[in-house]
Parts: C-alpha cells; sequence; structure tokens
C-alpha cells in the first residue's frame, strides 16, 4: 500500500541530490554547509521513523544550529538569459501547463485513489496524489523539453539555495504548531478567550476564531501552525460542539483567514522576505505593505462566509 513514506522518500531524493549537487559546486563558497544542511534534511526523510522524537529533535537542532551560524551559501549562476528567452518565445505560455499537472494529479487522484483503499491509504490519498503530480509533471518536462533529469535537479538546487533555510519554515512551523497544540496552549487561549466572548455570542465566537486565526499567524508565521492552537480553543469547543456548526466549513474557512495573516506578517519569510530578497527590493518588507490592502477585506469577507455557511 502506497502511503506516507512514499511522500517522505521523494522529498528524501530531491534533498539528497541537492546536498550532493551542492558538494560537487566550487564556486559556492559554503558549499559544505549547504550539503550538510540538505544531505541531513534528507536523512531525516529517510529515517525519521527510526530516529525517534529524540532523534529527530536533535536533527531539527542541527539543522537550526547549521543555518543559524554557519549560513547557506549560492552559487555562483552562470548568465543563460538567451537560453531562457529562446525556450520561452518556443514554448510560450504553454510552459504553464507543466504546473497545472501537479494540482490537476491531486485532484484526480484525491478522488480516484479514495474507492482504491487497497492501493493508497485511504488518510494519506492527497499527499501521495500530491507527490505522483510531481514526478508526473518531472516526466512530461523531460520529454517535452528533451533536457536531463541532472539538470532538472540543479535547477531545483538552484532554488533551494536561493530560498535557504526558509525552504523548510512552513514545515517547522506546522509542527511547532503541533506541539503547541498538545502542550495544551489551545486549552489555555480557549479559557482566556471565554472572559471576553459574550456568554452565548455565536458572532462573538466567529470573530475570535476568525481574527485570531489572522493574528496567531502573524506571530508564528504560519498558518499550520496557528490551527491547531485556535482549533482547539474556539473551533471545536465552540464552533462545532456548542453551536453546531460544519466542521468543514470551520476548518478550511479558518484555514483561509489564517492565510489573510500570512500576508501582512515579515514572519512568513518564505513568502514575504524572501521574494524580497531575490528581487532585491530596497525595503524588505515592500511585498507585506503591498499585500495587506488585499488581505484586510479578504479577512472580513472570511469571517462574513464563515458566520453564513457554518451554520446553514
Amino acid at each position: 500500500m502506497i502511503g506516507l513514506p512514499f511522500v517522505y522518500w521523494v522529498a528524501g531524493l530531491v534533498f539528497a541530490a541537492s546536498g550532493a549537487l551542492s558538494a560537487r559546486d566550487a564556486s559556492n563558497p559554503k558549499r559544505w554547509v549547504n550539503a550538510a544542511f540538505w544531505a541531513l534534511l534528507a536523512f531525516s526523510m529517510f529515517a525519521g521513523d527510526w530516529l525517534g522524537d529524540l532523534g529527530n529533535g536533535a536533527l531539527v537542532i542541527v539543522l537550526v544550529v547549521v543555518a543559524a551560524f554557519g549560513g547557506l551559501g549560492r552559487a555562483t549562476v552562470l548568465d543563460d538569459t538567451a537560453e531562457r528567452q529562446d525556450r520561452a518565445a518556443r514554448h510560450g505560455n504553454r510552459l504553464f501547463l507543466l504546473a497545472l499537472v501537479i494540482p490537476a494529479t491531486a485532484l484526480i487522484g484525491t478522488l480516484a485513489f479514495k474507492s482504491l483503499p487497497e492501493v493508497v491509504d485511504a488518510k494519506q490519498v492527497t499527499l501521495v496524489s500530491l507527490a505522483l503530480g510531481a514526478l508526473l509533471a518531472l516526466g512530461i518536462g523531460l520529454v517535452w523539453l528533451r533536457d536531463t533529469p541532472v539538470s532538472a535537479m540543479q535547477e531545483g538546487r538552484r532554488l533551494l539555495d536561493a530560498l535557504s533555510w526558509a525552504a523548510i519554515l512552513p514545515q517547522m512551523l506546522a509542527s511547532l504548531g503541533v506541539v503547541f497544540g498538545l502542550a495544551g496552549l489551545g486549552k489555555v487561549i480557549g479559557t482566556l478567550m471565554s472572559g471576553v466572548i459574550p456568554d452565548g455570542s455565536r458572532l462573538g465566537a466567529v470573530l475570535a476564531y476568525g481574527l485570531g486565526m489572522a493574528l496567531f499567524t502573524m506571530v508564528m508565521g504560519n498558518a499550520f501552525a496557528a490551527f491547531p492552537v485556535m482549533a482547539a480553543a474556539i473551533g471545536l469547543p465552540l464552533l462545532i460542539q456548542q453551536y453546531h456548526g460544519d466542521p468543514a466549513v470551520v476548518a478550511a474557512v479558518g484555514m483561509l483567514c489564517g492565510f489573510c495573516g500570512t500576508l501582512m506578517t515579515p514572519m512568513a519569510a518564505n513568502f514575504n522576505i524572501v521574494p524580497a530578497a531575490l528581487l532585491e527590493l530596497k525595503d524588505r518588507n515592500a511585498v507585506v505593505k503591498m499585500q495587506v490592502p488585499t488581505a484586510l477585506p479578504l479577512l472580513a469577507f472570511n469571517i462574513a462566509l464563515l458566520y453564513w455557511a457554518a451554520f446553514r
């Protein structure tokens, strides 16, 4: 049966390839630091179950130390602008079809594999389909563009080096959210909010949940980290159990509220700070400032949608 280990192995192979290519790149003054960082991450994907909680925790600490003190470097990029422009002229907007292969495969696989529980783990159909979509897009791209797997891995490694440690920030923050949830932070916040939300006010609970998701996401930098805490504090005990809200709507629209917070915080470094660095903008917060006018009305709309759709 295909399950989550398959996804980990696919990710592990990508990080392992990045580590190996980094070690061979003499143009990067910190190539051994880069190689060690991506190799350790690959090892966590391959052997995470074997390492156990203590081993994985130690490995994460080592990754943080490598990123904080050694720092990741970037290789010297050859100027291949002419080649890229030539390919863009030949293929045009059809190149974007490769990007659409991944979500299309994820959607089709999610729907199809649910009827094949003996083939794919029913709990992991979406992640498995997403990984299969990435592999399918890679294969189509290699055949269509007549390129080599090594070239694809080199481009992937270049992007990872450009993102640096921020590439794994969503994974780390999501894990932190789970840790906070297990530690009972959600119950603590729920107790504090009970003194703020008027008794019997469904609107007050919706506002607290939607705004809490956005604000906690801004602090954590990731909606996946905020969700376990806010769901345990307000979403589950109030919106679902007390006011009988639709769990699917509460969860989905709650995440959308959190994503609005992502647009407004520099803590979401991989989304908001890294692009500013790649574009060499003078203002590191320029991306955030441009997104706030969109995020605020979108947050208001999501809260209204939650109030309307969850209790129909």
